[in-house]
């Protein structure tokens, strides 16, 4: 049969969806089936293994935008589905799961902030469908983010749980009332205007990149053997690089906004 023969099998699904396209999807329902799965296992008091499915919804998260990318599937439909497990992997779960282990003790103040992070992660996930196809946006024209991204502040919304299983289940991190004001925090976070460093930002220098390698590979083992500490470490890496997001923005925001203000004729 030719290219053009009517009686080959298209690889056109009846509603308009190419096989290709399948696979970035698949991987995207793979990750909300494993962040919900998080939830059963917190409903266990497996809480090690709730933060670990969601932490690997993570990473499925993370895979199947460049799926896409590199299939050439990108769809509305994936962008749209995308968000949507999004908002159950890294709002609905972590906050359930933080609630299970420790905010049902404050029942009211707990279940209050699980709340804000449910729906700060909802409606960070909103403002970036709303924006998807609009041309002005200065943090991302400029390499940044606006905000911490929805799987990074589940991760973040996790790390009183980190110490608390680094430190072999110490009360202190546990604290009710302690993490309320974490999980509040990170919720505002999510839905702030603060400039986030991208992974398109981070390009290390041709003469560091075996370092880099290197580094990479020692990070998968600490992962591996102390999984915990590691992402404790993590955390903290990241909550440092937030000033030095702000100190770069600020720096690219000068010279930006002089030049718009030098297009548009008005005075500086």
């Amino acid at each position: 049969m030719t290219e053009t023969d009517p009686r080959r099998p298209s690889r056109r699904l009846r509603g308009g969806l190419t096989l290709r396209a399948m696979v970035p999807n698949a991987i995207t329902a793979a990750a909300l089936c494993v962040g919900l799965t998080g939830i059963r296992f917190a409903i266990a008091r497996d809480f090690e293994q709730a933060v670990q499915l969601v932490i690997l919804a993570g990473v499925l998260d993370g895979i199947d935008g460049r799926a896409a990318r590199l299939l050439n599937a990108q769809s509305r439909f994936g962008a749209e589905l995308d968000s949507l497990a999004d908002s159950i992997s890294f709002g609905v779960a972590p906050a359930l799961i933080i609630y299970l282990w420790t905010l049902q003790s404050l029942p009211s103040v707990g279940w209050f902030a699980a709340l804000a992070f449910a729906i700060c992660c909802v409606l960070r996930l909103a403002r970036f469908n709303a924006r998807i196809d609009s041309e002005n946006q200065p943090h991302k024209s400029a390499g940044f983010l606006t905000g911490v991204p929805a799987p990074v502040g589940a991760g973040l919304a996790f790390l009183p749980m980190y110490l608390w299983m680094a430190s072999g289940h110490h009360e202190i991190f546990a604290a009710p009332i302690l993490v309320a004001i974490w999980l509040a925090l990170i919720a505002f976070l999510m839905i702030s205007s603060v400039p986030t460093l991208s992974w398109g930002k981070l390009r290390p220098r041709r003469n560091i990149r075996l370092e880099m390698i290197a580094f990479a590979g020692l990070l998968v083992a600490a992962l591996v053997t102390e999984p915990w500490l590691t992402l404790v470490v993590i955390c903290a890496a990241y909550l440092l690089l937030i000033p030095v997001g702000l100190v770069s923005y600020s720096r690219i925001r000068r010279p930006r906004e002089a030049r718009a203000a030098k297009d548009s004729g008005a005075p500086l």
